[in-house]
């Protein structure tokens, strides 16, 4: 892959300026927008629920739903009133690798805003009636999932893909997790996760740079300046060929299937994506949305995609169909997996996915919160700034034998993983 970065119309990069916070010295990558009376915030600290405990799992998924349920002297009424009088919006979530942080305010409402976002950064309360209300929902939400086949199905293929393994544990916790999570947990788990040194932040809008380098002081300044992260060892997914179904009394089986993938900093990685692209991750034009649902009926949809995590890089994709055509629809795809190895994408194919993943690139900076989103993962996966200009340069230096040896790295030799909920046939 032969890249060479053309002049563009419009410099992504050259919009982005870094501010730091003068006494603290954090870093926030900032855009300025005045079209709107807006600011949006983005951030994101390393830890997420990998670093749950085994007999703990949720809990960093709890911590995240109670940082805006009562901060400093605000009770959680009292905070969620608070937002709603200056229309503020905050929250909070967590994935794999990361605690996230959002918020979005009119810049009338600025400084309030900062003083709300500063209390659920480093005064959040963890009251008891907030914990146990919480709880309840998360337990709740897992017992709905405990019946569904898509979260089934899910369930069965991490703890397949990788045992023993962070990855492998329920993010959201588990029936007999959630139960045990004290308050004493969130506390050590906010603590270690929530420190300046892993923190990476985004803002987008109505702000210059000199009212942000101070904002960055004070929402984050009484941070610890260094976490305590367990290290998560890197893994490939394990039990390729394996097939686990769970049972359930249902019309339709729920499939998963993967293969270990191509980290987003390996040269093969562009390709990749192209090539996913062909096969399974283009939607409508994608040839296993067009064998298994246009040609055959076989399924409402079917995707694939490549997955990254910060330790593990996946293959993976998944349909739903009746019990009786389950293993038909499992077949069609790894027949087509067999054709796009053995031939190759068409030149039409690559053409295509080249010209939609150029062209739909700026569908992800419409809009203030997709930009600072989209700054702050390109921070958290190690991206510079520059990348916004040279993204569209990667995927249009792909060739025809890229995709060949990409397909030969991803599929040759190798066998699906498949996990299943519902009573597939044939499996």
């Amino acid at each position: 892959m032969n890249v060479q970065t053309k002049p563009q119309a419009a410099s992504r990069a050259a919009m982005v300026q870094k501010v730091r916070g003068p006494r603290t010295g954090i870093e926030a990558w900032l855009v300025e927008d005045y079209a709107v009376p807006l600011v949006a915030f983005d951030f994101a600290f390393r830890g997420g629920s990998a670093q749950d405990s085994v007999e703990k799992s949720g809990a960093v998924a709890m911590m995240a739903a109670l940082l805006d349920e009562g901060a400093g002297p605000l009770n959680a009424d009292a905070f969620h009133r608070a937002m709603d009088d200056k229309a503020v919006e905050i929250s909070f979530s967590s994935d794999r690798d990361h605690l996230q942080g959002r918020a979005k305010t009119l810049t009338r409402h600025l400084d309030a805003a900062v003083e709300l976002l500063r209390l659920a950064v480093c005064e959040p309360r963890f009251d008891v009636d907030a914990i146990e209300r919480v709880r309840a929902q998360m337990i709740a939400g897992l017992k709905r999932e405990s019946q569904d086949p898509d979260a089934l199905a899910g369930k069965a293929w991490r703890e397949v893909a990788f045992p023993n393994h962070p990855y492998g544990m329920a993010g959201r916790g588990t029936l007999d997790s959630v139960p045990t999570i004290t308050r004493d947990d969130l506390i050590a788990l906010r603590l270690a996760q929530m420190a300046r040194d892993g923190l990476k932040i985004a803002v987008v809008g109505a702000v210059d740079a000199a009212r942000l380098a101070g904002i960055l002081d004070e929402v984050f300044a009484e941070l610890p300046e260094k976490g305590a992260l367990k290290a998560i060892p890197h893994v490939e997914m394990a039990n390729a060929g394996v097939r686990k179904v769970v049972d359930v009394d249902v019309p339709q089986s729920t499939i998963r299937f993967s293969l270990p993938g191509i980290d987003r900093h390996d040269p093969d990685y562009w390709p990749a994506v192209v090539l996913n692209h062909i096969l399974g991750g283009g939607s409508f034009s994608a040839r296993l949305f067009k064998e298994v649902r246009e040609k055959r009926g076989l399924a409402y949809s079917v995707h694939s995609q490549l997955a990254v995590f910060d330790h593990a890089a996946l293959f993976s994709g998944g349909t739903s169909t009746k019990n009786e055509r389950a293993a038909e629809s499992l077949a069609v795809i790894e027949e087509e997996i067999a054709k796009i190895l053995e031939t190759g994408p068409t030149d039409e194919e690559l053409v295509k996915a080249r010209k939609y993943l150029m062209g739909s690139y700026a569908l992800q900076f419409d809009t203030s919160t997709k930009i600072a989103g989209n700054l702050a993962h390109l921070q958290c996966v190690g991206h510079p700034v520059e990348f916004l200009d040279r993204r569209n340069d990667y995927i249009a230096a792909v060739t025809m034998e890229d995709l060949r040896r990409v397909a030969k790295r991803l599929f040759e030799g190798k066998k699906l993983l498949v996990a299943a909920a519902g009573r597939p046939t044939g499996m």
